[in-house]
């Protein structure tokens, strides 16, 4: 069912991310597809959305805002038990993100010259909620708790229209939106979404800010509008990574690389181990496993393609050099030590340590943030989290006195540059009579 790659022999040799399982499908190849889409939305607005929700969705349309009785009506019929895991969910992740605010800096660079790092919330931000293959009710929450504990004003939700909810987004999704207090919802997917948010389309007013994630078309529409409006990261279809030597227990592992698995066809799991044994454990059961899961065949695809795997390393050096050239989205640590081994990991969306913290932990009641970056892009990007919704702004603030003692650097680096007016800028406040 999971392919074998065997690197050991390798101990030593520098891991080049080519060497680790990927898709062949990805991001930048989906740009052709994306881009006359949000072309079109940008262009007509409205009418293009309703066209390629009926084409993409199913769904006929004339109005794309969920009315805010539905959003009422859905919070209503809310299973109490669902409601209940919710409120779990946001009481945790508040929390953290209220934990994760800072203070503005203020430095003092002598009498009357401060700057100040001070930090303010974006504005106006669209958050994207999935709802094709699964209703990610999850996701609602990830995107909406740190938005608002950074202090965000204005919010706009969208997720897929289902057919069999007369077209509105799925009733557990709308029932979060109404449990959070966010009115603003609209009944969009896609890649058309991504460039509704981006270029104020339809009624829904341009945001500066999208976060969330999606499939490879929504996540290829957030890189191409890019600069147009500000994203969080590229979050793909999900990935999971494990990092295990022979003390893993081999029904944990599989049943790690299933939870992700039955997300997507194109979900990635990854197993890195130096124990040829716990190899063939973890194959045993996946074998039984999947056999008596819900998602049977969305499980099988995932773990059978190229972009999962059983990765075989001559040791945990080796291993760590592995996962650290991966950058996964969730990576987990079975191992001995698991926190000591935890701590030399540098790239990764989110880490899990030990055999009792699994994604699915992540995913709903961790207190961490499920939105992460997939696809490699752990190396250089962070999930989703209150700093996301925040930016800084240097406020400089000095005296006469304060611009007086530094007046002549200025001038003189002004005419290094041949800037010589930025130089005058300064001489004017002095050069007076």
């Amino acid at each position: 069912m999971i392919r074998r790659i065997d690197l050991r022999g390798r101990a030593g040799a520098p891991v080049e991310r080519s060497a680790v399982p990927r898709a062949d499908f990805d991001v930048e190849a989906a740009l052709h597809v994306v881009r006359p889409i949000c072309d079109d939305v940008r262009d007509r607005g409205l009418d293009a959305i309703v066209e390629y929700t009926a084409k993409f969705d199913g769904v006929e349309q004339t109005d794309v805002t969920v009315p805010r009785e539905a959003l009422r009506h859905a919070l209503a019929e809310l299973d109490p038990r669902v409601r209940a895991g919710l409120e779990e969910s946001i009481s945790r992740l508040r929390a953290t993100c209220e934990a994760e605010l800072e203070d503005d800096v203020v430095t003092s660079l002598g009498d009357g010259a401060t700057v100040t790092h001070r930090y303010v919330p974006v504005q106006r931000v669209g958050l994207y909620v999935p709802g094709g293959v699964a209703p990610l009710v999850s996701s609602v929450v990830m995107n909406v708790v740190p938005a608002q504990a950074a202090g965000v004003s204005s919010i706009a939700l969208t997720s897929s229209p289902q057919k069999e909810f007369g077209g509105l987004p799925h009733p557990t999704i709308l029932a979060a939106c109404e449990l959070l207090g966010i009115e603003e919802v609209y009944a969009v997917g896609g890649a058309q979404a991504i460039a509704m948010f981006a270029h104020g389309a339809g009624p829904c007013r341009r945001v500066d800010l999208v976060t969330g994630p999606g499939n490879i078309y929504t996540v290829s529409a957030k890189r191409l509008l890019k600069g147009v409006v500000g994203i969080d990261s590229e979050a793909g279809p999900t990935e999971i990574a494990i990092l295990a030597d022979d003390t893993a227990d081999a029904s944990f592992v599989a049943a790690d690389l299933i939870s992700q698995a039955e997300h997507d066809p194109l979900a990635a799991a990854v197993l890195v181990t130096p124990s040829e044994q716990l190899a063939v454990d973890v194959e045993s059961e996946l074998d039984k496993q999947v056999s008596v899961t819900r998602h049977v065949e969305r499980i099988r695809t995932a773990l059978s393609s190229q972009q999962s795997g059983i990765v075989l390393v001559d040791d945990l050096e080796q291993g760590l050099a592995v996962v650290n050239a991966y950058a996964a989205e969730h990576l987990e640590i079975h191992t001995t030590d698991a926190a000591t081994w935890a701590s030399r990991v540098f790239n990764a969306g989110a880490i899990f340590v030990g055999s009792y913290a699994p994604v699915s932990l992540g995913d709903y009641c961790a207190g961490s943030n499920h939105v992460l970056p997939t696809a490699g892009c752990a190396c250089h990007s962070s999930g989703l989290s209150v700093r996301a919704f925040r930016k800084a702004v240097h406020v400089v603030d000095y005296s006469r006195e304060a611009l007086q003692a530094v007046a002549d650097h200025v001038v003189t680096l002004a005419e290094a540059e041949d800037l010589p007016g930025h130089g005058a800028a300064v001489r004017v406040r002095f050069d007076r009579r």
